[in-house]
């Protein structure tokens, strides 16, 4: 359906393509590597492999500046071919405490307009809790109201015992696993660079995916929102997709330290999906990561 995959193009923006569930839950570098190079059109620069990095190492790996914040909000317009179709936000609320952990509250909110509710109303509601310190998932929540079609769920990560947790089920998963929001704002935290692959570890649906973006090429671009220079990234997975797999999705980051999404698109059988950014606002307050600061001194 059309309004389902436009809608899952904001709300899952970087992780788009499903593939395979990991074999024995873990990132499989070399055979992420193999495919890249199969693929013939990157230049493979570096690879980031974090959810093999162990515990004790990763402090030296986490960035020390964080580009996004309580405040921080992203409104897009959605549009099918020329057609506006809707809006979707993108916003860090607050900081919420849980279970000890301070955590960005991350709330994504997607609808159809009146004149599209009219065939096919959708109200999708996706909130994340992401640890401000180690930038990981704590917890997933999605609220899907898609014409008929109703659901809700909520999953709790264990980063500790590396389990996703269900109401009526536990998964286990890999060291530093992201849920699909969560692993958009960790890819803005890294210093991109043209030719490299980020891989991460994911986790959505109950089950385990490995996520790879490749980073294309620089290009300066104008949307509602302004005129950016960015650079152009793209999910690469294989395996069943939300999309049909012979469609494509292309996201402009800027060229910054914010490493805002200004534009993203989609090519599928059904025709294109754009989401463009028509207004923004940065976090009241960025500053670096004072914990991890404290204790790459000690």
């Amino acid at each position: 359906m059309v309004f389902r995959a436009l809608l899952t193009l904001i709300s899952v923006t970087l992780v788009l393509w499903g593939s395979a569930p990991l074999a024995q839950n873990e990132i499989d570098t070399l055979a992420i590597r193999k495919a890249i190079e199969n693929e013939g059109d990157l230049s493979l620069d570096s690879i980031y492999p974090l959810a093999n990095v162990p515990d004790e190492d990763v402090d030296s790996l986490l960035p020390v500046f964080v580009p996004f914040g309580e405040g921080e909000k992203l409104v897009y317009a959605v549009q099918y071919g020329i057609v506006n179709a809707g809006e979707a936000t993108l916003e860090v609320r607050n900081i919420s405490v849980v279970d000890s952990i301070p955590c960005y509250n991350i709330v994504s909110n997607a609808r159809t307009n009146d004149v599209f509710s009219v065939f096919f109303k959708v109200r999708d509601r996706f909130v994340s809790l992401m640890d401000t310190t180690n930038l990981i998932s704590v917890r997933y929540e999605k609220n899907l109201r898609e014409g008929k079609f109703k659901r809700r769920e909520s999953v709790r990560f264990d980063q500790i015992n590396h389990k996703a947790i269900y109401k009526d089920k536990e998964v286990t998963i890999a060291p530093r696993t992201q849920d699909v929001l969560t692993s958009m704002y960790y890819v803005r935290t890294l210093p991109l660079k043209v030719g490299q692959a980020i891989a991460l570890a994911n986790h959505t649906d109950g089950k385990n995916y490995p996520l790879l973006v490749k980073v294309l090429r620089k290009e300066r671009i104008t949307v509602e929102a302004g005129t950016f220079d960015c650079l152009v990234v793209e999910p690469f997975l294989r395996g069943p997709a939300v999309f049909n797999q012979k469609g494509r999705l292309t996201v402009w980051v800027t060229d910054d330290r914010y490493k805002i999404p200004v534009l993203m698109k989609s090519k599928m059988i059904v025709g294109a999906v754009s989401a463009v950014l028509k207004d923004y606002r940065v976090a009241e307050k960025l500053q670096y990561d004072e914990q991890v600061q404290r204790r790459r001194s000690k």
